[in-house]
């Protein structure tokens, strides 16, 4: 699909992505290049690092890979400071290595639970805070005009609560949390924007064959608001609009792309039959006045 973005928004920007090199992370990497970026990729698979900065390259995108796991804190130190190294700066972070799996509650193990915890949360913090040396206002790099941006991409699934997902579940609240306070912290001491993207189910993405069979995914379209899946494409728009001066005014806010998914529930009854339902309630009243009680004041 055709960007609603000028092809030069991001126009000199420098963005290290984590999780960049494949499904949604790697659609924000594509489109933050196509709208001006030059991009730097963490990830752990050197061949899916290898063959994201190829697929950048064919397009004419400045791009580079970093191998890296953000659960370790040098190889988060190591990776901010090459990309600087690399580029000369660093203007947008975005947080999107994730580690996800569908298990019961019961059959998760507190090792299994702090894997995950240790992907999505500890390691988003520990990626904006090696990171903030070189986005702060007047970091290095930068001048004294103003701060860069850090997104994080969250999920809905703590907004009420989720099947088998316990685990990611509290890793995004805390995502969410640390999304929050450092759009506080760091938006005050640094000018530093810090938001968060909440992506419903995407189509074409490992989540959805891993997490959705298409058995469970055709029944679960069936009170989908929009009732259709999600592109990696919307993702990466709400991206550009937070991490571009579109959103320079937007801190501390997590927004969902999921077509409104995380307000619905299954409906019990259809539509037509509420109807029906509706007609013969208002049929009764009319028939039978409710007499309202005198006042004795």
């Amino acid at each position: 699909m055709e960007s609603p973005f000028n092809a030069d928004l991001l126009k000199g920007k420098v963005a290290l992505l984590t999780g960049g090199g494949s499904g949604i992370g790697f659609e924000i990497s594509t489109q933050f290049g196509k709208h001006g970026a030059s991009i730097a990729i963490m990830g752990r698979r050197k061949q899916v690092l290898d063959t994201a900065v190829s697929a950048l390259h064919s397009l004419g995108i400045p791009a580079v890979g970093f191998e890296g796991d953000v659960r370790k804190q040098e190889d988060a130190k190591r990776v901010v400071d090459s990309t600087f190294k690399h580029f000369g700066r660093l203007d947008i972070l975005v947080n999107a290595a994730a580690g996800n799996f569908l298990v019961s509650a019961e059959d998760l193990s507190p090792n299994g639970f702090r894997t995950v915890m240790d992907i999505d949360s500890v390691g988003t913090f520990t990626m904006c805070h090696e990171a903030l040396k070189y986005l702060k206002k007047g970091g290095p790099g930068r001048s004294s005009s103003g701060g860069g941006t850090i997104l994080n991409i969250s999920a809905t699934l703590h907004y009420t609560a989720s099947w088998y997902q316990i685990h990611v579940s509290a890793a995004k609240a805390a995502v969410d949390a640390t999304t929050r306070n450092l759009a506080l912290e760091w938006g005050t001491d640094y000018d530093i924007r810090v938001n968060g993207i909440a992506p419903g189910p995407i189509g074409d993405t490992p989540g959805m064959s891993k997490l959705a069979p298409e058995e469970i995914n055709s029944k679960a379209r069936d009170y989908m608001p929009l009732y259709k899946l999600g592109e990696k494409w919307d993702i990466a728009m709400a991206a550009l609009y937070l991490a571009s001066d579109a959103g320079k005014y937007v801190n501390g806010t997590t927004i969902p792309v999921d077509g409104g998914l995380w307000l619905t529930k299954p409906r019990h009854l259809p539509k037509e039959a509420v109807r029906q339902l509706s007609r013969a309630v208002e049929s009764r009243s009319r028939e039978k006045p409710v007499a309202l009680p005198t006042s004795k004041l």
